[in-house]
C-alpha cells in the first residue's frame, strides 16, 4: 500500500478531501474515511457519475503511499475508502491504525 500512487479528490474551493463519514457522523466518527483511487480516470469518472453538475468545483490530487499517515494524521481522519468502482460505487474501508 506504501509504495504505490493513490488519487484523492479535494475541493477547489476550501482544499477539503473528499470523505466518507459514518451514519450518525458523532464523535466516535471523527473526520471519516478518506476516499482514494487507484487511478486519476477513476476520480474522474466518479466525479462525472455521481456529481457532474458541481465536478468542475474539485480537482484531483496525487498522493504517495508514504504520505497517507501523515495526511490521515493532519486532518483527523480514522481511515481510508479505496473505490474498488467508481460508478457503483464499492469502497473498501480500512481503520487507521496508530
Amino acid at each position: 500500500m506504501f509504495s504505490q500512487s493513490y488519487y484523492l479528490i479535494l475541493s477547489r474551493a476550501d482544499g477539503r478531501y473528499l470523505a466518507a463519514k459514518p451514519k450518525g457522523g458523532g464523535k466516535e466518527s471523527g473526520g471519516g474515511y478518506l476516499l482514494m483511487f487507484r487511478e486519476d480516470f477513476e476520480a474522474l469518472s466518479y466525479l462525472n457519475t455521481h456529481a457532474s453538475e458541481v465536478a468542475n468545483r474539485f480537482a484531483v490530487e496525487s498522493v504517495s503511499g508514504s504520505q497517507l499517515k501523515a495526511l490521515l494524521r493532519r486532518w483527523g481522519f480514522i481511515g481510508v475508502g479505496v473505490v474498488q468502482d467508481p460508478l457503483v460505487p464499492q469502497i473498501e474501508f480500512m481503520i487507521h491504525q496508530n
